[in-house]
């Protein structure tokens, strides 16, 4: 079986190895390749899977997309503990080594600029959710004693949920700006992302705050302190917090 290069990560020579029993997509085991001072994080693919052809075909593939996703997470996180990765995009793939090699020098420049930025850096992520308002206005009750009296007493009420809602929404927008303002403040950098939606994500709430920042380890525990304090301050408003990841939402490699 023909099998592709597939890289995870370009990142500065390990000082320590990766677990003996890491693998990655499919299963195989990662190598590292050494070139002009650089490490590239690869191992070997199916043809079959990875080709440009195959690949427009899988990347429709939920399912497969899915696992692939996580075989090469699973490998980022892995670098992480041990170095700063620069994360590559998901099916980076290459004929063979050679291939690798020249994407190192071609991009070597902008890989040695961004690993001394990332360097001892981690990305956290911070959502921020309005549990208790929905994307659309409820209607008015119309049963029982709460059945409007009149077409304009329906008006009333309609207005009032409507006012009612804002309200809600924009309290939640201003608690996500200022939080958002605060954990910049401490982080080194930071990204908005666009606001997930529930009906894709399955995550409960109205997604108000997507935000990365990119946080020194060793200011790490502050930060999430930070960000722990503001759980439950505001009713009907969730805050969650992912991370330490490598530094995605600032290697110019998004996914």
């Amino acid at each position: 079986m023909t099998g592709l290069r597939y890289v995870y990560a370009v990142c500065h020579p390990l000082g320590a190895p990766l677990q003996a029993e890491l693998t990655g997509i499919g299963g195989a085991p990662p190598a590292l390749l050494h070139h002009h001072g650089l490490v590239a994080v690869v191992s070997t693919v199916p043809e079959h899977d990875f080709c440009e052809e195959a690949l427009r075909g899988r990347l429709e593939d939920l399912d497969w997309l899915a696992a692939t996703a996580r075989a090469h997470q699973g490998v980022i996180d892995a670098l992480t503990t041990v170095t700063t990765p620069l994360p590559l995009r998901l099916a980076t793939v290459f004929r063979d080594d050679s291939g690798v090699r020249m994407m190192i020098e071609e991009r070597e420049g902008d890989f040695r600029r961004i690993l001394d930025r990332l360097e001892g850096r981690v990305e956290w992520g911070v959502k921020v959710y309005l549990e208790s308002a929905s994307s659309e206005v409820a209607e008015p009750a119309v049963s029982g004693a709460a059945r409007p009296a009149s077409g304009r007493d329906y008006l009333r009420r309609r207005r009032e949920s409507t006012h009612a809602h804002e309200e809600q929404w924009r309290s939640a927008e201003t608690f996500a700006q200022t939080l958002h303002e605060r954990l910049s403040r401490y982080a080194e950098d930071s990204r908005l992302h666009p606001p997930q939606n529930a009906a894709l994500s399955g995550t409960s709430g109205r997604n108000v705050l997507n935000a990365a920042y990119l946080v020194r380890r060793a200011d790490s525990e502050g930060f999430v302190e930070m960000v722990d304090r503001t759980k439950g301050e505001v009713p009907g408003i969730r805050v969650e917090l992912t991370g330490p990841w490598a530094a995605y939402s600032f290697s110019g490699e998004e996914q």
